[in-house]
């Protein structure tokens, strides 16, 4: 009796130590997805300065201030991750953090200096930006782990935890101060 061989599927396997997944659909994805944030970071960076600038209130300028620091921070992070996965550190544009740092810059046009007004805007468009990271860095960090990269994942998860404690930050400067301040200008 003859048996005929059907040929074997072509199925990404684990890899290594950490049991990645290289050469699959959804590995390139994970790092298509690496490529837009790290865009979206390096592009924040150029414009957080820019937003400490138009502050009105101290607060909120050292804010914008510590953030920059943090964000070129979460920049070399995203190199140690390209790094980990045998990738080369490459950016891909963000449409989504374009539009937000285009929002963030009509704010600035749209509302005069020197007032709280403007202070509520940056701070309402500074969490916008901080809420599509928290996403972005949280869906990620999923990503990671389903793909056995838990050395990416914990590196995601400290970023990720950073950009919540940003979120919170600029929460507690407009609740304390700024809103209550714009309200009466």
């Amino acid at each position: 009796m003859a048996t005929t061989k059907t040929p074997a599927k072509k199925t990404a396997k684990p890899t290594g130590k950490t049991g990645k997944i290289e050469n699959s659909e959804f590995h390139d994805f994970f790092v298509d997805e690496l490529k837009d944030i790290y865009w979206a970071e390096k592009h924040l960076a150029k414009a957080l300065p820019k937003m400490k600038k138009a502050a009105t209130s101290p607060e909120l300028a050292a804010a914008f201030e510590k953030h920059t620091q943090e964000t070129e921070q979460h920049i070399s992070t995203l190199e140690e991750v390209f790094s980990l996965l045998g990738e080369k550190a490459t950016a891909k544009k963000c449409d989504a953090m374009a539009g937000l740092l285009e929002e963030a810059d009509g704010i600035i046009a749209d509302t005069d200096k020197g007032t709280m007004i403007r202070d509520a805007g940056l701070i309402l468009a500074a969490q916008k930006v901080e809420h599509y990271e928290i996403a972005t860095y949280g869906t990620l960090r999923v990503f990671a782990e389903n793909i056995g990269h838990n050395d990416v994942a914990e590196l995601l998860t400290q970023t990720l935890e950073n950009e919540k404690a940003t979120d919170v930050a600029l929460t507690e400067i407009a609740v304390n101060a700024v809103n209550a301040e714009a309200v009466t200008e």
